[in-house]
């Protein structure tokens, strides 16, 4: 089985994308800023301590490893630049370990043109997202370059709004304003998460995932 480096463990969708991997079998080796905020323990998963804006703690973790899960994200006090950053020092991690794929999580704000046909609704959320919270959106939309410049086989899933409630165990793969409603939860997103380590139907591509 592949062997997973994972950025943000400790955040709610990253746990739950966690203990379905360890679930499968899948051996994952975790990046956190603070090991006491991660509670699930398992012989398969190998946590260190290190920040993703420290290259050399990036590269450290992805020694080893077979590819990328990166579910971190924006808290309060995030650096403007944080995913962007973030996503940099990966990127040079996986060129120098020989790291091929990498799945980024990122919110349905993100656009993409090539597939997406917004509504009106959706581009009502784009728009205020413009307004409210411009770091988080233009940090998404950068680290989109980043990936797309790589050569590397990324995957961006978006998402809509995220819930706690309990796994469906069916949902939608669409694009914005096709296929797809307002919300999932984070255990069925984690879910979709786990299906792309080995399928390749959306490399170099940004599905929405969503009831």
């Amino acid at each position: 089985m592949k062997r997973i480096a994972l950025l943000g463990a400790t955040g709610q969708t990253g746990k739950e994308f966690l203990r379905v991997a360890l679930a499968a079998g899948y051996r994952v080796k975790a990046l956190v800023r603070t090991p006491a905020k991660l509670k699930i323990q398992h012989e398969n998963l190998e946590v260190m301590q290190g920040d993703v804006l420290n290259a050399a703690d990036v590269r450290v973790l992805t020694e080893n490893t077979d590819v990328v899960v990166s579910l971190f994200g924006h808290v309060k006090g995030s650096p403007a630049g944080l995913q962007t950053d973030g996503t940099r020092n990966i990127v040079s991690a996986m060129q120098q370990e020989n790291i091929n794929k990498i799945i980024s999580l990122s919110g349905g704000g993100l656009p993409y043109p090539e597939k997406d046909e917004p509504k009106f609704a959706d581009k009502a959320i784009r728009f205020i997202m413009k307004i409210a919270v411009p770091k988080i959106l233009n940090d998404a939309i950068n680290h989109h370059k980043v990936l797309k410049e790589s050569g590397l086989d990324w995957i961006i899933v978006r998402a809509p709004r995220l819930t706690n409630d309990p796994r469906k165990g069916t949902y939608r793969v669409g694009w914005v304003g096709v296929n797809a409603s307002t919300k999932i939860s984070r255990a069925d997103l984690a879910d979709f998460i786990l299906t792309q380590i080995e399928d390749d139907t959306f490399v170099r591509q940004m599905p929405f995932v969503s009831y």
